[in-house]
């Protein structure tokens, strides 16, 4: 009876293997033939951040991404707006206001400049029909977590109404320490929560970069399903070395959308992956590709 049981297993087993080899399926291993018979499926709003491709000129890039299905351009600020509108093309993540990335509102020598610069933007990106803004906590430099959210609050709710009003999102983004931005503060999702929780404004939230986040604390699904009432944009990219989401690297990014969709989100997914490519035409394909592997 064991052995028999044993060899229906396997039979059914062997059958639902010779069925999966059949299905129409995309995964982080999908060739480049089956990439280009797949059509977007719709669920996913693709987005993709222009500084990854700035060796493309902008007119150029924004035909091939149109053309690819992609909705949306992150990290763009009111000089390529036009040219966006001009394509069709959303700016899902805009930029701008922010002084760098290791200055940031976690610092309270830089209020006073961020303040001026946040009030100014946001009136902007709302008349232009945006609704994303970016922001930076900054680096440490030896302050504390509890001085951080203190400093990060106390300078951000200065401008809260003004995100209130204009119907705005401030969007923290969640940078790693260990390789890319040493001494970032906002390095974990769970100091971000903490951020937002003080806050305590629906127009206050977090981009959750899935590049970043594998790299300094891992358990990427379920943080995003933990915390997905907290987190208002999703960046892509291939760990380790930020580039393609492919083969090459350890996560598998078919699985990382479906939680990201069996959460509700309906905003955009970006991709920020450097391409190891050498053309801008190997590039841009290299780009297709990634946004069928995440066409879930």
């Amino acid at each position: 009876m064991a052995n028999q049981s044993r060899r229906v297993a396997i039979k059914n087993l062997v059958a639902g293997t010779a069925a999966l080899g059949t299905a129409n399926m995309l995964s982080s291993f999908t060739t480049s033939e089956e990439i280009k018979s797949t059509t977007l499926k719709g669920n996913i709003n693709h987005a993709v951040c222009r500084w990854c491709y700035s060796s493309v000129e902008l007119e150029e890039f924004c035909a091939a991404t149109k053309k690819m299905g992609i909705k949306a351009i992150d990290l763009v600020g009111p000089k390529e707006w036009p040219t966006l509108q001009k394509h069709g093309l959303f700016s899902s993540m805009c930029n701008g206001a922010e002084l760098n990335l290791v200055d940031g509102w976690n610092d309270k020598k830089f209020h006073a400049q961020l303040i001026k610069n946040y009030t100014e933007m946001i009136p902007l990106v709302a008349k232009a029909g945006y609704k994303n803004l970016i922001c930076f906590s900054g680096n440490r430099r030896g302050i504390d977590d509890e001085t951080g959210w203190k400093n990060c609050a106390e300078g951000l709710k200065q401008i809260m109404s003004v995100a209130e009003k204009n119907n705005v999102i401030l969007v923290m983004e969640l940078l790693n320490s260990k390789v890319n931005h040493k001494d970032y503060q906002c390095d974990k999702t769970a100091w971000g929560v903490e951020l937002c929780k003080r806050i305590g404004s629906e127009n206050f939230k977090l981009l959750y970069d899935i590049y970043h986040m594998q790299i300094d604390e891992g358990d990427v699904i379920r943080t995003i399903k933990d915390n997905h009432q907290y987190i208002a944009h999703y960046h892509t990219g291939g760990v380790p070395g930020r580039n393609e989401i492919d083969e090459t690297q350890e996560l598998y990014y078919p699985a990382i959308m479906k939680a990201i969709l069996d959460t509700g989100f309906k905003g955009y997914v970006a991709q920020e992956f450097i391409p190891a490519r050498k053309t801008n035409e190997e590039k841009l394909a290299s780009l297709e590709k990634a946004i069928k592997i995440c066409d879930v």
